[in-house]
């Protein structure tokens, strides 16, 4: 194996690998969808609850993306160091 076809391969394995990082983004998005789902139907079942239960889907969400942010940070590395 040659130097350059060794450099295309480690350069196309670390476009694979930031890819297979972003997996961790589809977990946060399903997340936040359901963490949506089920506050939209506790308001619609219970409206005195409103408040309570928007400030924990928020709390909620905010712990949710940032899985995804820890997602792109780690493919960022892969790719760039």
């Amino acid at each position: 194996m040659t130097a350059d076809v060794a450099l295309i391969l480690v350069g196309g394995l670390r476009y694979l690998g930031a890819g297979l990082a972003m997996i961790g983004a589809i977990g946060a998005g399903l997340g936040v969808g359901l963490i949506g789902y089920g506050a939209l139907q506790g308001m619609a079942r219970n409206p005195e609850a409103t408040g309570m239960l928007q400030t924990n889907m928020i709390l909620a969400i905010a712990l949710c993306e940032a899985i995804a942010i820890y997602a792109l940070v780690a493919a960022l590395l892969i790719l760039f160091v």
